[in-house]
């Protein structure tokens, strides 16, 4: 009789979007013990037939995968990754209680900056770690999810950057999985900064314009446009003394120059399919924290205002084309 496996985590994904069930699937690709959290169809696909991931890095089907909509039927997990958009927190915290224990880390993997503070005013500091993720993914039918860009990466850490065990154990059950690197910051704000940067000029420049990455970054004007964004959101960081080094900005554009020509994020498709989007905790965010900074952001501002009535429209807070 063989040696059971040993199980380190027992991980639940909450909002089992395209991101949460690509990173969740790899988890329970490599045998971890993961329960995804979703709901409508999606939720129904994955209970009827499991998880189809086409990827990049290697195609997977997993034929059966741990699947609710009711957190209270899953009991205390040791770590939750919350990955649903940024207006949704509030919600999220509350949902995600049942699965809480005295041990138990709760990672937000949004696109923002903010969520690790609203999370640890909610749930408690102790329980809070830093985190976020890099990759182009999206649901092409329920159940089944594309990667179609990035190499898929993972980072979280204690937001006051102590080495800690629970970490480094966590860090192990990704580090059996394939398809993602996951790496322990030296610095987990700077590095949720970096991905912010990267994210919310993008994804504001992207929503502005309507068009591709490959689009944007080909254009004299809107290239000058994504550079200014970026540099702002740099200022700003570095205003709240956020360590980032000179060569951010730079290392942004290289990043986003060897970005699939076609890549679209997820911001931009929410707002240019009229669904509500990230704008609050992306581009919002840079004009509010600037404006508390004192450092200007005239782009963010443009691409913030520029968006907000599509915004109020699909929040059913605003009304026109009637």
């Amino acid at each position: 009789m063989g040696r059971q496996k040993e199980v380190y985590v027992r991980i639940a994904i909450f909002g089992a979007g395209a991101v949460g069930s690509y990173f969740g699937g790899r988890l329970a690709q490599a045998g971890e013990d993961v329960v995804f959290i979703a709901r409508g169809e999606h939720l129904q696909a994955m209970r009827d037939s499991g998880l189809r991931v086409d990827s990049i890095k290697g195609d997977f089907v997993l034929e059966s995968v741990e699947a609710t909509d009711n957190p209270a039927q899953v009991g205390v997990v040791d770590a939750i990754f919350v990955c649903v958009k940024g207006w949704q927190m509030a919600e999220a915290m509350q949902a995600i209680r049942p699965m809480i224990g005295p041990q138990t880390l709760v990672i937000s993997l949004q696109n923002g900056v903010e969520a690790p503070s609203q999370l640890a005013a909610g749930l408690g500091k102790e329980l809070v770690l830093g985190g976020l993720c890099v990759i182009i993914a999206y649901i092409v039918e329920p159940g089944h999810i594309s990667h179609a860009g990035a190499d898929p990466f993972i980072r979280f850490g204690e937001l006051d950057n102590r080495p800690s065990e629970r970490v480094e154990k966590l860090r192990q059950a990704f580090d059996r999985a394939s398809g993602l690197t996951v790496e322990i910051p030296p610095d987990i704000n700077a590095a949720m900064w970096q991905k912010f940067i990267f994210i919310t000029a993008i994804s504001g420049v992207g929503a502005v314009t309507r068009a591709p990455v490959g689009a944007v970054r080909s254009q004299p004007g809107t290239r000058q446009m994504l550079e200014k964004a970026i540099r702002e959101i740099y200022d700003v960081a570095r205003a709240r003394s956020i360590d980032l080094p000179e060569n951010v900005p730079d290392k942004t554009m290289e990043f986003i120059d060897r970005m699939p020509q076609e890549a679209t994020v997820s911001m931009q498709r929410d707002i240019m399919n009229g669904r509500p989007s990230e704008l609050e905790v992306q581009n919002g965010a840079v004009v509010r924290l600037g404006q508390e900074a004192g450092v200007e952001t005239p782009v963010n501002s443009f691409i913030y205002h520029s968006l907000l009535p599509m915004e109020l429209r699909a929040r059913g807070e605003l009304k026109f084309d009637e």
